[in-house]
């Protein structure tokens, strides 16, 4: 039988802060890399698909989407930097006072607002939306109002305009871990010009 392409594949697993630990590794491959195709090697130039959720699906992005020169935002060198600089904002140790805070964890609020992370992301991403992505990219995530498991994807977003969502929403989707961040809400329009609304968390919980 005739063999078929190989097609490579990079997943990048969930868990907040620890984001550090793929971005330690991914920096190291990318090193080596570079060590045989010079310095502008990246990540994204080898592999066909990078998918990731949580966490993961904020680095995946990092890596594939372009900068003004259309070569990835981010090396995988900077990615740790990111999660160092920027963790104890994200991930605050006390975002309440005390009496609200009680309150919120008595009714099953999220531990964080989540508002210096929006922030964030979208002071990065900009209007950057997943068409862009410079290999196929891969972000799962979950919708709660239709209660079911959402993909979005590179392939997805240049068929269907409606899926075609800024990566800032993507992120902040997928990042939306139960109980750590609130609900994503964000819209989009189709190719009549119909808005589609999503209401998403955390990709971790389809798996």
């Amino acid at each position: 039988a005739t063999k078929g392409k190989i097609v490579t594949v990079l997943s990048i697993d969930g868990g907040g802060i620890r984001g550090i630990i793929p971005g330690t590794l991914l920096a190291f491959l990318e090193s080596k890399l570079q060590d045989i195709d010079g310095p502008n090697a990246r990540i994204a130039d080898y592999f066909d698909v990078v998918a990731g959720t949580s966490t993961g699906g904020l680095i995946s992005t990092m890596l594939t989407a372009p900068n003004k020169d259309n070569r990835p935002l981010y090396a995988a060198k900077n990615i740790t930097n990111f999660y160092m600089e920027h963790g104890s904002k994200i991930f605050p140790e006390s975002s309440r006072s005390g009496f609200v805070k009680r309150i919120t964890n008595l009714f099953g609020g999220p531990k964080y607002d989540g508002k210096y992370l929006k922030t964030l992301v979208k002071s990065i991403l900009g209007n950057l939306t997943m068409k862009q992505t410079l290999t196929q990219t891969v972000i799962p995530a979950f919708d709660i109002k239709r209660l079911q498991p959402i993909v979005f994807t590179t392939a997805d977003a240049k068929t269907h305009v409606s899926r075609d969502a800024l990566l800032a929403d993507i992120c902040l989707s997928t990042s939306a871990a139960p109980t750590y961040f609130p609900v994503h809400y964000f819209e989009t329009k189709d190719a009549q010009g119909k808005t589609r609304t999503f209401e998403i968390i955390d990709g971790a919980v389809t798996t």
